[in-house]
């Protein structure tokens, strides 16, 4: 995926970081699958929640399906580069991951779900990769939009880890970072597999369920 894609696996450092721009490449209209807006002001009482676990068009669909997410969106997160485009992400050169920006109502899916959720969709366990996909672009990540937020992911993630080491897998690589910026992507990467049915997606979780004791109810 993209023109500069090849194994760029070494985190780059602030200081080398592409410069950007000081506008955004994109301006997000309406999802192509829910038809909410895919950015704020959103509805009072739904929530946020930022997750990267390699190529985002795959990771989009997982999200939006879910009952309760109000929309989502594909973008950038993670990095240093401000509105940066597809291209110089996958450089490298920009420290942003490929992220997936998640609406969701606390009433109908908890935050741990969603969590519970990333978790199952990838392997966690590859760093800067996510199988064939490598690169910084395609780590896996949890960007925190509050305090509570990264207690429960940390709680998640401790059963999480102790079922995979059942499984035979390592410890989890995936980052875990407060919320930075959350640069929207190119309109052609929105919802690209509600437009593109038989397109890319090289997700594949490992087989191994979250507990559904840490999700505090039935998983979505």
């Amino acid at each position: 995926m993209g023109i500069f894609s090849s194994h760029k696996s070494e985190m780059i450092d602030a200081s080398r970081a592409l410069p950007g721009r000081s506008n955004a490449i994109m301006s997000p209209g309406r999802h192509r699958v829910l038809g909410t807006p895919m950015a704020p002001p959103f509805p009072t009482g739904l929530e946020q929640a930022v997750f990267a676990l390699g190529c985002f068009w795959g990771a989009e669909r997982i999200f939006w399906q879910l009952d309760g997410v109000y929309t989502t969106a594909v973008g950038y997160a993670g990095g240093f580069t401000p509105n940066p485009t597809y291209e110089e992400v996958c450089s490298g050169r920009t420290g942003h991951s490929e992220s997936v920006l998640v609406v969701f109502d606390p009433s109908k899916i908890s935050y741990r779900q969603l969590v519970g959720k990333f978790f199952e969709s990838h392997d966690p366990t590859q760093g800067m990769r996510q199988g064939n996909d490598v690169g910084t672009q395609y780590r896996s990540a949890i960007y925190f939009r509050s305090s509570d937020q990264a207690t429960e992911a940390a709680e998640v993630k401790k059963a999480f880890e102790e079922r995979l080491g059942e499984a035979g897998f390592g410890e989890i690589t995936s980052e875990f970072a407060s919320g930075g910026p959350f640069f929207y992507a190119e309109e052609y990467h929105q919802q690209y597999l509600a437009a593109n049915p038989n397109g890319y997606c090289g997700l594949g979780g490992t087989g191994v369920s979250c507990p559904i004791g840490v999700l505090g109810g039935s998983d979505s």
